[in-house]
């Protein structure tokens, strides 16, 4: 066993990473491969899974030749589990090949179908079965929208697939088959029975046949076929382990396996979450299944994370992404300025909004602009943006919960800045723990693919044994009552301008005769 390694692949959704872990989860190697994403028109945006297959097998191969350098025979590979991009949807023909452009988790178009199905079947029922109040973000109103829209696409798919079925399915042959925790986000999974709902089924008409088959994390999904052991340098007939959504990995990567602690992924999308042991379900959160088959994780989600910054950055910034120091640059120069960019906040709602509002039509928006405000200013303040909504929904669901969380594990791209862990410890008064690695969903999927192996008697005690040290960013108290002030005006933010947010996107959807 010391000697065996793990692969925890994550496909995300910009790229996808292929990470060997050891026994005590440091990384051996890592390879990745960028996955390309289409915005074909206004708030839809799509991919073509053959990319998602493509990145998979670059990221593998790229893994194994780090592996070939350091004189490490691939042959320790002893297990893969897999962790992916949650809400989106694949629609796979009886040929294999896509009937329809799968559509990504940050796509739109689904408004109408939103409402209406809320209405037919009844908010309140959706919520009790699938632990998520109406939302875009679950494939349930994708469904809905492709069979309206798209009949023939609905018509010619065999198969709907999460991107860990299509990976799978792909790498090993036979049906398509996925973990409880990958496909309970397409919003159609019964979330105490841990099985399709016969009810949202029936209600939009799908026959469970045309859906992956469901296994608890940790199962045998079936050993990778000869022809990808030769493309990507992997050991013939590598068992691969059900996995789950890279939330619920993350959740696991970072051990939060009790009520106490909660991780934030400041990635393309904030994801924070806190384990429990029991069903339940609430507007201040989602419910998801755990990653390690036991218990839920309550989730606080903002669709518009690092994702806003790079969209600033790129349609605002002089040469944009194209200056290699540009987040560098902002950073230090928002460092400079005082808590509250000098009376200007934003609204980080550009993707609509899920906890606590779950609102559809809310937008993004800027208020207080001065001409003295400056790129740094705004950058700054999204930012702040970020972190006191995470702040109000961590303190919302301690609230109703009865929760007392303790600290928080940052996790994510956005845990490399010291400006945002630090504003996120002094805006929540809370510590802020940082992973000795980012990669906690590629980690909770190596956790998953260990206890696969034989290496540990659960997928809790993998992630005891694997989770690693942390370094901690304790909160500035004379900072966070000056912090405290800022949320209770951002707390009035949403309020004072959702009707006018509501009339902007109607009028926007109104169409010239």
């Amino acid at each position: 066993m010391s000697n065996e390694l793990v692969i925890g692949l994550d496909s995300s959704t910009q790229s996808t990473k292929a990470i060997v872990w050891n026994t005590e989860g440091v990384p051996i190697a890592t390879g990745k491969a960028d996955i390309p994403m289409a915005n074909p028109r206004l708030d839809c945006f799509e991919q073509d899974p053959h990319d998602w297959w493509s990145a998979c097998i670059d990221a593998l191969r790229d893994c194994v030749a780090q592996l070939n350098a350091r004189n490490i025979d691939s042959s320790a590979i002893v297990s893969l589990a897999i962790t992916t991009q949650r809400e989106t949807i694949g629609f796979i023909g009886e040929d294999g090949e896509s009937s329809y452009p799968a559509i990504v988790w940050l796509d739109e178009r689904s408004r109408a179908q939103v409402a209406a199905f809320s209405e037919q079947f009844g908010e309140k029922n959706i919520h009790r079965i699938s632990g998520r109040p109406p939302d875009l973000t679950p494939c349930l109103y994708r469904f809905i929208w492709l069979k309206e829209n798209e009949r023939k696409a609905w018509d010619n798919t065999k198969c709907f697939v999460d991107v860990q079925s299509y990976l799978v399915q792909k790498l090993c042959g036979g049906d398509f088959r996925t973990g409880w925790p990958s496909a309970d986000p397409m919003g159609i999974v019964d979330m105490q029975s841990h099985t399709w709902s016969k009810e949202l089924l029936a209600a939009i008409d799908l026959d469970e046949s045309r859906l992956p088959t469901l296994h608890a994390p940790g199962s045998l999904l079936g050993t990778i076929l000869p022809q990808v052991a030769k493309q990507t340098g992997l050991p013939d007939a590598l068992p691969i382990y059900a996995g789950g959504g890279d939330g619920q990995c993350a959740g696991l990567g970072t051990e939060c396996t009790t009520t106490t602690r909660a991780y934030i992924n400041l990635g393309t999308a904030i994801v924070s979450g806190v384990w429990s042991p029991d069903y339940k379900y609430s507007k201040s959160w989602r419910t998801e299944l755990a990653a390690q088959g036991e218990g839920y994780i309550f989730e606080n989600c903002l669709r518009s994370g690092a994702f806003l910054l790079n969209w600033f950055v790129d349609q605002f910034v002089a040469h944009g992404k194209a200056d290699a120091d540009v987040f560098n640059r902002l950073e230090q120069a928002a460092s400079d300025i005082p808590i509250g960019s000098d009376g200007l906040m934003v609204q980080p709602y550009f993707s609509g909004v899920m906890d606590p509002y779950w609102d559809t039509a809310a937008r993004g928006v800027m208020i207080g602009l001065s001409g003295s405000h400056t790129e740094s200013h705004i950058y700054r303040a999204i930012l702040e943006a970020m972190t006191l909504d995470q702040v109000m929904s961590s303190e919302d669901l301690e609230i109703e919960l009865g929760y007392k969380i303790d600290h928080y594990l940052a996790i994510g791209g956005g845990a490399n800045s010291a400006l945002w862990r630090q504003m996120l410890a002094d805006a929540s008064g809370k510590p802020v723990l940082v992973s000795q690695t980012i990669e906690a969903s590629a980690l909770g999927a190596g956790m998953i693919a260990a206890y696969g192996a034989g290496w540990y008697p659960s997928i809790v005690d993998a992630a005891k044994a694997m989770s690693g040290d942390t370094v901690k960013y304790e909160p500035n108290s004379s900072q966070n009552s000056r912090y405290r002030e800022l949320l209770e005006i951002y707390r009035k933010l949403y309020a004072s301008t959702a009707e006018i947010n509501h009339d902007l996107v109607k009028f926007a959807e109104t169409k010239i005769t």
